[in-house]
């Protein structure tokens, strides 16, 4: 068993991910680059090897400054990283090195974003899950699963007017107008622009953007992305002055079918905190809970880090931020949320 940090990944690895059973978009080199790329921190891909064959696979990012601190993770901005292994040696010799490299950077943790609970020896969080739907052979099998009141939501946005588009970096300019909107109302830090024109330039053939509009106005949109048999909405927003219209109810659904006919066989919603308002929006699709399990090595014990919107120390931060004009957001929005992970 070897473990190589490779500076320029090759096929073997992308193909190693590609059959794996935990094989994630995340965990794939292009993801990598693009976090460097768009957002300039230090990327580390771990490759284990048995002989010639590769068996295991861990992409880790050090983030480091002064707000949030230092630390390393697999991998941040995304809800899905961690270990992609095929055997326990190459499980246990790539944590071995993970935290070798999270000493030799003096960081305080490492953060491994695991679905399942992979270190028993290690403290974890498991209080969010993601919100999966089991997708049929079509959606005509789909929409009949659905309760009477969803498909009315459903069918209200085309009887008020409403009207949707599915393509790709011509409608980035309207999903970034809606999504700009959106994190400032809620008093987070958009990102740059360019981490979807990255994501829709890395991954042109299973990326995809719906936008909602109301006569020439988008109103709402989402953001998918597929691999393997799942595809994903990882963001998705919609402007709250237009809610009644129900156009993000238009959006999900034009999301589904887009993923029954491009052959995904699973639609993952995003991830969420049981019982909380987006919880019960998704379950109402039929999406069932999937635990999510993030495990920590600390270097020096203690409290596990929370950099989440929830904790209390960043709630002032959170309030001055929803009342700050909205073109000052977008320029100094991404300098803030490229550090939180």
């Amino acid at each position: 068993m070897t473990i190589e940090q490779l500076y320029s990944p090759n096929g073997a690895a992308e193909k190693f991910i590609q059959s794996a059973p935990g094989g994630k978009i995340y965990h794939l080199p292009e993801i990598q680059r693009l976090i460097q790329n768009t957002f300039g921190h230090e990327t580390i891909y771990l490759q284990a090897k048995e002989g010639d064959d590769v068996c295991g696979v861990l992409p880790l990012v050090h983030m480091k400054n002064r707000l949030f601190g230092n630390f390393v993770i697999s991998v941040p901005f995304f809800n899905y990283g961690g270990v992609c292994s095929e055997n326990e040696a190459a499980t246990n010799a790539m944590l071995e090195e993970a935290i070798r490299i999270t000493k030799e950077r003096q960081a305080s943790h490492l953060e491994l974003r695991h679905v399942e609970k992979i270190y028993p020896q290690l403290p974890g969080k498991s209080h969010k899950v993601a919100m999966i739907l089991d997708l049929p052979e079509d959606s005509e099998k789909l929409w009949q699963s659905f309760k009477s009141k969803l498909r009315s939501q459903i069918r209200k946005p085309e009887k008020e007017g409403l009207t949707v588009q599915i393509g790709k970096m011509e409608l980035l300019r309207h999903f970034y107008s809606i999504f700009t909107v959106n994190m400032r109302d809620l008093g987070t830090p958009v990102y740059s622009k360019y981490l979807f024109a990255n994501m829709l330039h890395s991954f042109p053939d299973n990326a995809w953007i719906i936008c909602v509009y109301k006569d020439k106005l988008p109103v709402a949109a989402g953001f998918v992305v597929g691999f393997g048999e799942m595809m994903e909405i990882p963001w998705a927003s919609s402007l709250r002055e237009y809610n009644r219209l129900s156009g993000n109810m238009m959006m999900y659904w034009q999301a589904l079918k887009l993923a029954l006919d491009e052959g995904y066989r699973k639609f993952d919603f995003g991830r969420s905190t049981p019982n909380e308002g987006t919880y019960k929006f998704k379950a109402q699709w039929g999406a069932e809970p999937l635990p999510l399990n993030w495990e920590y090595w600390l270097a020096h014990g203690g409290a596990l880090p929370d950099i989440s919107p929830k904790n209390a120390k960043f709630q002032a931060a959170i309030k001055v931020w929803q009342k700050i004009p909205l073109p000052v957001t977008k320029i100094i929005g991404p300098a803030i949320v490229k550090n939180i992970p």
